[in-house]
């Protein structure tokens, strides 16, 4: 059969699948359920949005229990005890099965990249009925229509892609706030790292198509965005007509109705002066920087393969702080990478107290299969590296507290997200720093923006209170 385009062929395959769908609901005389579970990154879940969206579609009612008639499983490897968190829950879903043998278990994402994985897979858990990766999560109807024609296992693993699919069915987690892809893959090669060979080479999306749903979104009660990519600093670079992420940035800017602009995650080694202007400009993007530093030895940082030195990424930051002086800065820190000595940790704990980041994502160096860390000499000592990630965690957890206690007593602008699920008649929200707040109010404020007086810093949270 001809089709015009992807989206139109995965239509079709919707509209297959849910004859086929309402033929077994008959037979069951119910709806069948789906269960999607997420791991991993912000892009994971976007792309579960998509999932949960074609499943819906198709007529599959949503629910978080596993107990379901269809568990799709959106897979992590960024590091190896990701794999193991899904092996050990596969366990499980297969005794699920057992007892009810209709059941359809599928697994997609960037673990499926992987051969060994695959291979493992195969062998030991010949349960599984749909496996694809995370170039082709778009074909989910298409794949699943498959498997519920023929009652055969589908596997579909694509080495690379230069398809772009983003026109079809996705649910949202919330109605107010939603990420949007502006690019994919990675062409960084940092040496402890897997993504760019599971997302494969960096790929960015036309703007005019990023600005078209940026403005579906906010005609849709959308308010705030998150533009995700894997580095969204070198958005643009791979288009027929490039443009730079900061003119990206002016445009989204634009689009009426959205009120608050977040992106991540962003490479020191491309981050523009562009980008600090346009920053510092702007009424909408949000005074926040997620921007990894990994380690503050030079030594190391060339190692990783980062393409800067500890001088660079701290001359980065004093242009930030002087451009926006109450922007929120975020950081990851990976302790333990190969042939790290007690001076280059103490490098890292150098830029942690001149930066005094506002928080840090800190992990212990996992070896990860297929990376060229993985092959380096000098593995430190895991109990060097336990008691360095306790030193480093110390210091953070201090200079976190410190820095929240700052806004204490003032009152801010604080996007109401949701419920608080701990305490009753409580709201909970975010600054536009990303900073937590806890305040009493009703579900109705959800979406809106509303000032709150910060009356308690809690070290990593404030306890508030709505000022009329």
């Amino acid at each position: 059969m001809e089709f015009k385009n992807e989206t139109e062929k995965q239509k079709y395959y919707m509209k297959q699948c849910r004859s086929l769908v309402q033929a077994k609901e008959h037979k069951l005389g119910r709806k069948l359920t789906a269960c999607v579970v997420t791991f991993g990154c912000q892009m994971n879940f976007k792309d579960s949005e998509k999932l949960i969206g074609i499943l819906d579609e198709i007529g599959y009612v949503q629910t978080v229990d596993e107990h379901a008639d269809l568990v799709l499983y959106n897979t992590c490897t960024v590091r190896e005890n990701a794999n193991l968190k899904i092996y050990g829950r596969l366990g499980y879903l297969h005794k699920i099965k057992e007892k009810n043998p209709d059941m359809l278990i599928g697994l997609c994402g960037c673990m499926m990249q992987e051969k060994h994985v695959v291979d493992k897979l195969n062998k030991s858990y010949r349960f599984i009925d749909l496996i694809f990766g995370t170039h082709n999560v778009f074909a989910l109807a298409e794949l699943l229509y498959e498997r519920l024609l023929t009652g055969h296992k589908v596997e579909s693993i694509w080495d690379g892609t230069t398809e772009i699919v983003e026109d079809l069915p996705s649910i949202q987690k919330y109605d107010f706030k939603c990420g949007v892809n502006i690019m994919y893959g990675c062409n960084n090669f940092c040496t402890y790292c897997i993504v760019p060979y599971v997302r494969g080479r960096e790929r960015s999306r036309e703007p005019e198509e990023i600005i078209k749903e940026i403005e579906t979104l906010a005609q849709n009660g959308v308010v705030e965005v998150m533009l995700l990519g894997q580095n969204v600093n070198s958005y643009g670079k791979t288009l027929e007509h490039p443009i730079s992420f900061a003119e990206l940035l002016r445009r989204v800017e634009q689009v009426e109705g959205i009120k608050r602009i977040r992106f991540m995650t962003s490479h020191p080694k491309d981050l523009s002066d562009e980008l600090i202007e346009v920053m510092a400009e702007s009424e909408k993007i949000c005074k926040q920087m997620h921007l990894p530093l990994q380690s503050g030895s030079s030594r190391l940082l060339e190692k990783m393969n980062r393409h800067y030195t500890k001088e660079d990424y701290l001359e980065i930051v004093r242009k930030l702080r002087k451009a926006i002086p109450d922007i929120g800065i975020t950081t990851d820190i990976i302790v333990g990478f190969p042939g790290e000595t007690e001076e280059d940790f103490k490098e890292t704990l150098d830029v942690i107290e001149k930066v005094q980041y506002d928080s840090a994502f800190t992990f212990i160096y996992s070896k990860r299969s297929g990376t060229p860390a993985a092959e380096m000499e000098n593995q430190v000592p895991e109990d060097v590296v336990k008691e360095r990630f306790n030193r480093l965690l110390a210091l953070v957890n201090d200079i976190s507290q410190k820095k929240t206690a700052v806004l204490e007593g003032t009152t801010q602008p604080v996007m109401v997200e949701e419920v608080n699920g701990k305490i009753e008649g409580y709201m909970t929200g975010r600054l536009s720093n990303n900073a937590v707040v806890h305040f009493p109010g009703c579900q109705s404020m959800i979406g809106k923006i509303v000032q709150v007086h910060l009356k308690e810093a809690k070290g990593f949270y404030y306890m508030g209170e709505m000022v009329d």
